[in-house]
């Protein structure tokens, strides 16, 4: 399990903010009011690790974002009524410690529902792990950590996946975990590494997960080391700070083209929101 705290000082120099980080990437427009937008669960399990630029983008396109944080007392919805979409954020917690983090169950509960409404599923690293669990499969430490922007490589079916379709063979991702899971029956991988096969997937038509931290800001990747020191200096020992700064080396050069392709599958994932959002009024109608 990591361990996040900003008790220790980061390293990282100040970063635009992410308002700006947004709108160099895709010229995004600033976030719109929009009362009767699509309606999104966003599931927090840590400070440091909000939903960053995947909301920002998500925001820009009108989209109403309901935070809460079940492990800080926030109650959580007994079903997908009333939203359109659920977001599953990731964080330092282990995914199979139900007796530490007894929200746990309820969250599970809660991708099962909104899978079986056909309610589009959006999991982010610890959020990919508790869709793996939902599905009956299990989580566990892989041995080692992945931290940084690291390549990933797209399976031949992601050449035919609504949201990354078109995008390429490979691409960087900002990694930060120690834990893994076995891919759910029924599921198709969609990117894979060398060190865990399981980088991202879907289950049906639009629950995802994804491993890596697909949302993070630039201020945010270049705390990430410094959030999770415990576990680096478990992981690396002395050559932690060797490896804080191949970390911050590669967000330099490679968080423009993370954030293009955060945008890319967001907008993405989106559209799939707002097409089941107009399907499912057409049904209410129809039944009407």
């Amino acid at each position: 399990m990591l361990v996040a705290s900003r008790a220790r000082s980061p390293r990282a120099a100040a970063s635009p903010s992410l308002q700006f980080e947004v709108r160099r990437a895709a010229n995004a427009p600033q976030p719109v009011t929009a009362p009767d937008g699509p309606r999104l669960l966003v599931i927090q399990h840590c400070p440091v690790t909000p939903i960053g630029t995947v909301g920002a983008f998500l925001e820009a396109r009108g989209a109403q974002l309901d935070t809460r944080f079940p492990h800080n007392g926030d109650p959580l919805p007994g079903s997908a009524a009333g939203f359109d979409g659920l977001i599953v954020l990731g964080g330092p917690q282990h995914a199979g410690d139900d007796d530490g983090h007894p929200a746990f169950r309820a969250i599970i509960r809660l991708i099962r529902q909104f899978h079986r409404a056909a309610k589009p599923v959006y999991g982010i690293c610890l959020g990919a792990q508790l869709i793996a669990r939902a599905f009956g499969e299990k989580v566990y430490p892989f041995g080692a950590m992945e931290v940084g922007f690291l390549p990933a490589q797209f399976t031949t079916e992601a050449a035919y996946d609504p949201l990354l379709a078109g995008l390429g063979g490979a691409q960087q991702v900002m990694q930060l975990h120690e834990d893994t899971f076995d891919l759910p029956r029924n599921a198709v991988r969609l990117m894979a590494n060398e060190t865990c096969p399981n980088q991202a997937f879907r289950i049906s038509r639009s629950t995802y997960g994804f491993q890596f931290h697909i949302e993070v800001t630039e201020r945010d990747a270049f705390n990430f080391p410094r959030d999770c020191w415990a576990s680096m200096e478990r992981h690396y020992g002395e050559t932690a700070e060797l490896v804080e700064r191949a970390v911050i080396a590669g967000i330099c050069r490679h968080f423009a083209e993370g954030l293009a392709f955060c945008e890319q599958v967001t907008g993405r994932w989106f559209d799939l929101v707002e097409a089941r959002r107009v399907a499912g009024r057409a049904t209410g109608r129809r039944a009407a």
